[in-house]
């Protein structure tokens, strides 16, 4: 949940928070698929004011392994676990966006699709007993590349969260909750891609601008979702602030705010024989 151009990829990992989280240490299948579908409405990048509105295929994958994990949380591997501190690897992905369809962008560069992958501290302050209800600091640092046939280096992104879960929801059996807020950071080459406009690219509305390294504005997210025997319901929205960020006079900052929204289902479609404790 996110940093970035956030597109129908990027998106979809703001519903993996809304899978349903684990209660107490339980047994559970080493890994289970699913399948279901996806709306999703989102700008063309941040500071975009064209959004976007996508029906789109939405697979589930967990696993919980001893040192491969993929769930709610996202595909990790975990070096170290402690009681309050979990040293993982953390990995993201977002979708290439076209210039033509963007008036801000348009004769410039297409925005390609970009891998992330970089370590993630998590610190745990405080989890009720029963596990049903925690507060973390996530601290996840990425760099990213672009995905095309020459891979590009575009820089890190430092996006510490606050998280909040709840998963006795008073009144609602079964719903879990949970929420996420925190700055963005980015350096030079990450802003540089998705704000700079080159003298080449300058026009008399789009004048020349450098983007420079350092904080890119607020992110708030809140997911809710629930888990049958058969199938998961969850939806998110999340409100996006760029007041104060350090390219928010780029020409191709049209708003400095907007609400992100997303509603999937899936269908569970196997799981393993075999059972793991699992305690989250």
């Amino acid at each position: 949940m996110r940093h970035i151009v956030y597109t129908c990829c990027s998106l979809l990992g703001a519903l993996c928070l809304a899978t349903p989280a684990v209660q107490a240490a339980e047994e559970r299948p080493l890994w289970e698929i699913g399948a279901g579908v996806a709306a999703l409405s989102f700008p063309a990048y941040r500071g975009s004011d064209q959004s976007n509105n996508f029906l789109m295929p939405a697979p589930l994958f967990t696993y919980h392994g001893d040192f491969l994990k993929a769930d709610r949380q996202g595909i990790r591997g975990s070096f170290f676990d402690s009681d309050r501190l979990d040293l993982t690897v953390s990995l993201a992905l977002s979708a290439p966006a076209s210039s033509k369809d963007i008036a801000a962008r348009s004769g410039m560069p297409d925005l390609k699709g970009t891998f992330e992958i970089g370590p993630e501290m998590d610190v745990t302050f405080w989890r009720s007993e029963n596990r049903a209800r925690f507060v973390k600091l996530l601290l996840p640092l990425r760099t990213a590349v672009t995905l095309e046939g020459s891979p590009r280096d575009i820089g890190w992104v430092f996006h510490p969260k606050l998280n909040i879960d709840i998963t006795d929801l008073p009144g609602l059996p079964g719903w879990n909750l949970g929420t996420l807020a925190g700055p963005l950071f980015g350096d030079q080459r990450q802003h540089a891609y998705y704000y700079t406009v080159a003298p080449q690219y300058a026009t008399a509305a789009r004048p020349a601008y450098e983007a420079k390294s350092g904080y890119a504005g607020m992110q708030y997210l809140l997911a809710l979702s629930k888990r049958f025997p058969s199938y998961w319901v969850g939806g998110f929205v999340r409100y996006d602030n760029l007041s104060g960020a350090v390219f928010e006079n780029s020409p191709l900052v049209r708003q400095n705010d907007y609400i992100a929204a997303g509603f999937a289902i899936t269908w569970i479609l196997g799981e393993s024989s075999r059972r793991v404790l699992v305690n989250d």
